[in-house]
């Protein structure tokens, strides 16, 4: 297969014309005119960042390409803007789906990425409008979804299955991961989660809180599940609790917010502050600026690299106008 150089040619990635000027790619098919305009076919699996499979790169005609040679095939990078734009519909589709989890058009969510970066704030955001009832009402009795953090027992799970059975309830585990490691709880999951038209969970031992609660031994749960977790599924060593994960996983809508490496952290907050973050700060430009100057400098030495260290630097910058850097140095990076 035949090396070619592009002298002027665009593909669209992410809904964007990209200028290929100057790569690199292995020719499938000479140049031919479509419905769309010129094009000429290359094979996309060779460069990371395009379809694994043939694509046409819009020319105006042959003169828009050259023979390449013995010249090595383009290794092309995201740009930062691709990243953002990225990140940006990943997180839009995450409120889309925390939508389709309310109307109960979506079972079941995971949701992953790294702590810090936003995946509580959007779904939280969704479904705190859908209770606007429960607010008017200032009672609680009306509230159709709830956040669980923290440690939960598998008795607990049920009963909390059981208070949200009903359809457009919705339950969120956030960052509660002893319900993903307990094998009766990823038990009772399954069966809440189940992809048959009825989904009927058991409680088949005597136990004095479901008597206490008025819990029945078994009812039919009708509500979504939304997990957010810090948890790389593909990560777990363990082949016992991998198995019952991608049971789990089986059940549900897998979201990876794909924000893995440090350069993307870092986009990914300066997208939310550029989105007004820190607005409420009220702060001049240049302080806007050095704040995130100053993330930005110290990342590789910051305890963490997340949305949440950058309002700990607002706070500091707010309380200590003249001396904050010198305080944020002892107080969000590592000796």
């Amino acid at each position: 297969m035949t090396n070619i150089r592009i002298k002027e040619g665009t593909y669209k990635i992410r809904g964007k014309d990209v200028d290929l000027a100057g790569m690199v790619f292995p020719l499938v098919e000479e140049f031919k005119i479509g419905a769309a305009g010129g094009y000429v076919t290359v094979d996309g699996k060779a460069i990371a960042g395009f379809p694994d499979r043939n694509i046409k790169i819009r020319v105006t005609d042959q003169t828009c390409y050259e023979p390449a040679g013995n010249a090595k095939v383009t290794q092309r990078e995201e740009t930062d803007e691709e990243t953002i734009d990225r990140l940006r519909e990943r997180f839009d589709m995450l409120e889309d789906m925390t939508r389709a989890c309310k109307k109960g058009d979506v079972r079941a969510m995971i949701v992953s990425g790294p702590p810090g970066v936003g995946k509580s704030f959007g779904v939280e955001k969704v479904l705190g409008k859908h209770d606007l009832l429960a607010d008017i009402a200032q009672d609680s009795s009306f509230k159709k979804y709830e956040v669980v953090k923290g440690a939960m027992s598998a008795i607990g799970l049920y009963c909390k299955l059981f208070k949200y059975a009903d359809k457009d309830n919705v339950i969120v585990f956030d960052d509660c991961d002893s319900v993903l490691q307990d094998e009766l709880s990823l038990n009772i999951l399954k069966a809440a989660l189940d992809s048959k038209k009825t989904r009927r969970i058991h409680w088949n031992t005597d136990s004095f809180k479901l008597r206490n609660e008025g819990v029945p031994d078994s009812f039919e749960f009708k509500g979504s599940a939304i997990f957010i977790t810090n948890i790389k599924f593909d990560n777990v060593k363990s082949k016992k609790m991998r198995d019952h994960l991608e049971a789990l996983e089986s059940r549900c809508h897998y979201v990876d917010l794909t924000i893995d490496t440090e350069r993307e952290k870092m986009l990914r907050i300066k997208q939310i502050v550029s989105d007004g973050m820190l607005s409420e700060y009220k702060f001049n430009e240049s302080v806007h600026d050095e704040i995130i100057d100053f993330i930005d400098i110290n990342k590789k030495r910051l305890r963490e690299l997340s949305l949440r260290t950058v309002l700990k630097v607002a706070d500091l910058a707010k309380a200590f106008p003249i001396k904050w850097e010198a305080m944020a140095e002892n107080t969000v990076m590592k000796r």
